[in-house]
């Protein structure tokens, strides 16, 4: 049983990256991560190197994965414990990981990593996985519509993105190859009323029979109108007309609005995830 890692994507074998995709649900951001790198090269969250990890049984057959995009957290998958556990280990002797200082992991594998880790950790964030059942409008509907993004709109786009990513304490803003990738496919939904954009959504393309919903935005002026509610519900209906079978998405448990928001448009939790930092 051991580890494998590379900074070379064409090395991680076939069978782990099917071992990924055969959970396309609760490895939706795993497989999200892949796919950008995938379509937009190696530079594709920043200048590192990004680096994958593979998991061999004791019977030789892939058991998970694990991907390092430095500024951002490890990101781990669906792994047996055993593999979970020699993380810990390896996190403190493989000079790949030197960089890592944080991980996101399914909560019920953060404390076998936190024990196995030789140094101190906390939880700095705990999201819940939602999946979509059935898809039910705001009531009351908020005043205004839905609209696919288009390229007039990547200032707007960029700016709303990077002051999301400050609010979740996300590393850096999103680049415009990024952005302009998500508009080509109308992942990229903008609420206006009267005219003026008020909030936005987004989603992923479907990877497997799953695309996920992210970021929701509603700059501060504009929030408590039911905007982020109806553009919520705009894109989850996008992304099935994408052709996804499975609507995703993460809620901040640290914020009960935006989880009641997302019950009430029918969306049921899944599993929860949590980010351990180095303390």
């Amino acid at each position: 049983m051991a580890w494998t890692f590379s900074t070379d994507p064409a090395a991680c074998p076939a069978a782990a990256r099917r071992t990924v995709a055969a959970h396309p649900v609760v490895n939706t951001t795993l497989l999200g991560v892949i796919d950008a790198l995938e379509r937009r090269g190696p530079r594709a969250y920043g200048d590192a190197e990004p680096v994958f990890g593979w998991w061999t049984g004791a019977d030789g057959r892939a058991g998970g994965v694990v991907l390092h995009t430095p500024p951002f957290p490890l990101l781990l998958g669906v792994l047996p414990a055993e593999a979970v556990r020699a993380l810990g280990g390896a996190l403190s002797s493989e000079p790949l990981l030197a960089r890592v200082r944080s991980l996101t992991l399914r909560r019920t594998d953060a404390r076998t990593l936190a024990d196995a880790w030789a140094v101190p950790t906390r939880v700095a964030e705990e999201l819940r996985l939602y999946r979509l059942g059935t898809l039910t409008a705001p009531d009351p509907a908020p005043a205004g519509r839905a609209r696919r993004a288009t390229e007039a709109d990547l200032p707007l786009l960029a700016r709303w993105c990077a002051e999301f990513n400050r609010e979740c304490g996300i590393p850096g803003a999103p680049s415009e190859a990024s952005l302009r990738d998500r508009i080509s496919y109308g992942g990229f939904l903008v609420w206006e009323r009267d005219g003026r954009p008020v909030s936005l959504a987004a989603f992923f393309r479907p990877i497997g029979s799953a695309s996920r919903i992210g970021p929701v935005y509603t700059p501060p002026a504009e929030r408590r109108r039911g905007y982020a509610a109806g553009v919520t519900h705009a894109v989850s209906g996008a992304a099935y007309g994408a052709g996804a079978g499975e609507v995703l998405l993460f809620a901040d448990l640290a914020n009960p609005t935006s989880n009641g928001v997302y019950r009430r448009l029918g969306f049921t939790p899944v599993e929860d995830r949590v980010e351990l930092v180095r303390a």
